[in-house]
């Protein structure tokens, strides 16, 4: 079977109508191994995904903003029998950050979490006076509607007051070392380790995206922190989710033992910029699984 033969739909929101800098070699790599790929956005409705032999979910970075659309997105998928990267199974449970919870059931150490409705936000921390904690919604990215402060400061009073009352929320404490040591973010390619980088905030800053001024350097994890990383893969199978062609998986290490904060398996920045040789891996390990999604089709046909 020819790679040629594959047709990839790359799926982006309107911010990002074409390939974003970031995947401009993985997709030049594919399309050397042969597959068309054609950037589309996710929410257009004039979009036939049936064109294509699967969906690679990529820079769709505004669909909290549109959640219920995209829910509905991922059912029409569904219905049309349209092959999705990751699975949209996988991506319904990775959309809403009550998944840490699961990932805690299964024993993976992460930040003490409690969710909460806007409505009960001022019930939920009566009880940690004085504590400096992080408030953030269950579906958000870019840290949107997310807080920090003190409990019982009046600035941060203020701060969630603003905050949506119709949303739910994680309620964390705030772990200092992410504003002193950074947040790690490790890639996986079909749970192989593929390559990591360490995330700082600018100064007098907690958030490490860098629209929000952080900077990004490449690190080598030690073992610990590779297997603490692993660990939330493995999680992740045991809870149905097992073929991930893509994840990255964020945490913060106070006293060198890793916490996770994210499991990113939607739409996550993967750093392949600078790692021509990462996006090429993972170039390669798409057109294998395009091959097993078109010899099934073919037999199903």
């Amino acid at each position: 079977m020819r790679s040629s033969d594959f047709r990839l739909a790359i799926a982006s929101s309107r911010q990002f109508p074409t390939v974003h800098p970031d995947d401009l070699h993985l997709v030049a790599s594919l399309q050397r191994l042969g597959v068309q790929c054609t950037v589309c956005i996710w929410n257009d409705p004039q979009v036939d995904w049936t064109a294509f032999d699967a969906v690679l979910i990529r820079t769709i970075w505004d669909y909290f903003e549109h959640y219920a659309a995209f829910r509905d997105w991922l059912d029409t998928l569904d219905r049309l029998d349209v092959t999705t990267i990751n699975d949209t199974d996988t991506l319904r449970w990775n959309s809403d950050k009550r998944y840490l919870l699961d990932l805690e059931r299964q024993g993976v150490p992460g930040i003490p979490t409690e969710v909460a409705h806007g409505g009960r936000l001022q019930e939920i921390l009566s009880s940690m006076p004085g504590r400096e904690v992080v408030i953030k919604p269950t579906v958000s990215g870019g840290a949107l509607h997310t807080v920090r402060g003190k409990v019982g400061a009046a600035q941060f009073q203020q701060a969630i007051e603003r905050l949506p009352a119709k949303l739910d929320y994680l309620v964390q404490p705030f772990i200092p070392e992410i504003a002193s040591s950074g947040e790690w973010s490790l890639i996986f390619f079909d749970n192989a380790y593929s390559h990591a980088v360490l995330k700082r905030p600018t100064e007098g800053d907690y958030r490490v995206q860098e629209q929000h001024g952080g900077s990004i350097m490449p690190v080598t994890p030690g073992g610990p922190i590779m297997e603490a990383a692993s660990k939330a893969l493995v999680a992740a199978a045991a809870l149905g989710h097992r073929e991930l062609a893509y994840a990255r998986v964020d945490g913060v290490a106070p006293s060198g033992r890793f916490l996770l904060m994210e499991l990113e398996v939607i739409e996550p920045s993967l750093y392949l910029a600078d790692r021509p040789d990462a996006a090429e891996r993972f170039a390669q390990r798409l057109v294998e699984r395009l091959q097993r999604v078109v010899r099934k089709t073919r037999q199903l046909g």
